[in-house]
């Protein structure tokens, strides 16, 4: 399976593409981050993004695309950012009929670290040492982007698996009850 991880920012947009299975190792095919000028209109921000995430797609043609959740910070200014830029990357899938998925940052660091509460240079030497790098790529935002491509190989197959049995219990015909007390006589429905 490949995966295109985005960790969402306005001035810098991790992106990371990662090969694998659940089990399997894992191979790095791309990372780096799309920036944009702080000084630049939102809008044009956003454009920039959505060009950069467009040619990624088009370079690496990945399966699935996994964005960080985007979750209450303190600061409106930066969360409503990161927002904007998660929704561009899930438009970009989207428009190509790409499953996306959302992870949290916490369910990130915990499936590549251990620990919900990992530092992140805990996560980008984690990274670097499932990916077999050198050193964990910088800035923080490509690792992450790398992070959350990985949480999603070895998270999906069970993600998939539980979303299978969701979708057969509700399609199965809801057993037939009797009244409290009485029992179904033999032959003859209840």
């Amino acid at each position: 399976m490949r995966v295109l991880g985005v960790d969402p920012g306005l001035t810098r947009c991790g992106i990371g593409v990662v090969d694998g299975a659940a089990g399997r190792p894992l191979t790095m095919v791309g990372v780096g981050v799309i920036r944009t000028p702080a000084e630049a209109e939102t809008p044009d921000r956003l454009v920039a993004v959505e060009a950069g995430i467009e040619a990624w797609l088009d370079e690496h043609r990945p399966e699935r695309v996994a964005v960080e959740r985007v979750f209450s910070q303190h600061n409106v200014r930066t969360v409503m950012g990161t927002a904007q830029a998660s929704a561009v990357a899930m438009l970009c899938a989207a428009r190509r009929g790409l499953p996306v998925a959302l992870h949290t940052p916490s369910e990130v660091k915990a499936a590549v670290t251990g620990s919900g509460r990992a530092e992140k240079d805990q996560v980008g030497a984690m990274v670097a040492r499932l990916l077999r790098l050198d050193a964990p790529p910088k800035p923080a935002d490509a690792a992450d982007a790398l992070a959350l491509a990985i949480c999603h190989i070895w998270r999906a197959p069970a993600q998939n698996r539980l979303q299978q049995a969701v979708a057969a219990h509700r399609a199965a015909p809801a057993p037939r009850r009797t009244a409290p007390g009485r029992r179904p006589q033999k032959g003859r429905p209840a």
